[in-house]
């Protein structure tokens, strides 16, 4: 596990895992909200975008966080392991309002509310981000490791097993 994407649903908890699984297995951890967004609410341009995420593609040993599908099939053609985060849209909805007034080590700023635009990006994620997901997993599942999550303790329980294998 040299090279290795942690995607899924807004809220579900990408940052919060890829920072543990950071932590167990000491890959450089890059998140994709952070490199696209800048401090006042603006972004970047697609293509200085585009380049960063080429500077960390080419390296031996990276972790990152984020869906931005319009570049997951190029990071899909570099990683080793994928790790999808399917949660219950209630899991994400309720995840993405608890990080509402926090700073975070993933984003730029700290969220002052729960954007109505952002909340129904949520709402769309199963039906028009998810099923395109699945369908590039399932085009490189044979030479890649792909786990899928469908709650917090099946994660947790993974991240255990990684702590564990860690400590021998």
């Amino acid at each position: 596990m040299n090279k290795v994407l942690v995607i899924g649903c807004p809220g579900a908890g990408k940052s919060t895992f890829a920072r543990a699984l950071r932590d167990i297995e000491g890959l450089p951890l890059y998140y994709l909200d952070r490199i696209w967004h800048q401090p006042d609410g603006s972004h970047i341009s697609r293509e200085e975008f585009d380049r960063r995420l080429g500077e960390i593609l080419i390296r031996d040993r990276w972790m990152i966080d984020g869906n931005y599908q319009r570049t997951l099939e190029r990071r899909l053609g570099r990683c080793d392991t994928v790790f999808l985060l399917d949660y219950p849209l209630p899991v994400c909805l309720a995840g993405a309002a608890s990080r509402i007034g926090k700073p975070r080590e993933d984003m730029p700023w700290i969220e002052r509310e729960f954007d109505p635009e952002f909340r129904q990006w949520i709402l769309d994620f199963p039906q028009k981000q998810l099923p395109q997901i699945y369908r590039l997993l399932e085009g490189c599942k044979d030479d890649k490791q792909v786990f899928v999550f469908r709650s917090r303790e099946e994660a947790e329980a993974y991240l255990d097993q990684r702590r564990q294998l860690a400590r021998r």
